[in-house]
């Protein structure tokens, strides 16, 4: 092989390593709020309740079960009583009935599993709590499009809002400085619940879904700890063994 190929080659090479950088630079970047996530069992309660009431009418949880929300303080028995209405077993999967091809006409997509979604939309903008966060409080009413509703993180998404009587309807401000366009938004229509209220509401539920990604990430946290503390004692014994054997072959 030539001189001149391998140099095309390596050339070749060392674009394509940008190629990814330079894809990432070029998107449109965004500005997320940081979302105030709780590992507080109460908050954790709440946002599962939101979650159920509003979330599991398009969207399933379906790697979740629902005895596994015991974890947050819930008893059985209280999960049959407040989060479950179809007759499903305690033990069973929380999956939707909804026929995918029906909700892919309604939509134009169909809506995502829910049970890693704080995981799958990390960016280099933010956590996927952040981004979460920040994209169910920045909904606007939008005429043109097919549900009424638009939103300033995700735009021309095919999800309603549907928080709206929670929140209340939030219009939009466009403006444009120099070719880029700005999107302010004020509410216009209140909701039921004041905008410190909204924010709490959404805040427990980014935390619910957060939880729901890795149940056990505080036992792994935990676990992780104790394995490091272990090792260092572990390699501290070895090191004196170390020592000890080979002071007398110098």
């Amino acid at each position: 092989m030539s001189i001149s190929v391998i140099k095309s080659l390596k050339r070749l090479a060392a674009a394509a390593l940008f190629v990814p950088a330079l894809a990432l630079a070029s998107g449109t970047e965004l500005h997320l709020d940081k979302a105030p996530v709780s590992k507080d069992p109460a908050a954790l309660q709440a946002g599962a309740k939101t979650f159920i009431n509003y979330c599991m009418n398009c969207h399933s949880a379906s790697f979740m079960r629902y005895n596994t929300l015991t974890q947050i303080g819930l008893s059985e028995q209280e999960i049959r009583d407040n989060l479950m209405f179809t007759g499903e077993r305690v033990g069973d999967l929380m999956k939707i009935s909804a026929n995918p091809k029906d909700q892919k006409a309604w939509f134009g997509a169909t809506p995502p599993d829910l049970t890693l979604i704080a995981r799958q939309r990390a960016s280099e903008f933010g956590s996927g709590a952040d981004w979460l966060y920040t994209y169910l409080r920045e909904f606007y009413r939008d005429p043109a499009r097919p549900t009424g509703w638009n939103n300033k993180v995700f735009p021309n998404v095919g999800m309603p809002h549907i928080l709206w009587e929670l929140q209340g309807e939030q219009v939009a401000k466009i403006t444009e400085h120099e070719g880029a366009k700005s999107i302010e938004l004020e509410l216009a229509k209140p909701g039921k619940l004041s905008v410190q209220e909204y924010d709490k509401t959404v805040a427990d539920l980014v935390s619910f879904l957060v939880w729901m990604g890795e149940p056990v990430a505080e036992k792994r946290k935990s676990v992780g700890v104790i394995v490091l503390i272990f090792l260092a004692g572990l390699f501290g014994l070895t090191f004196a063994l170390k020592k000890n054997y080979w002071k007398d072959i110098h």
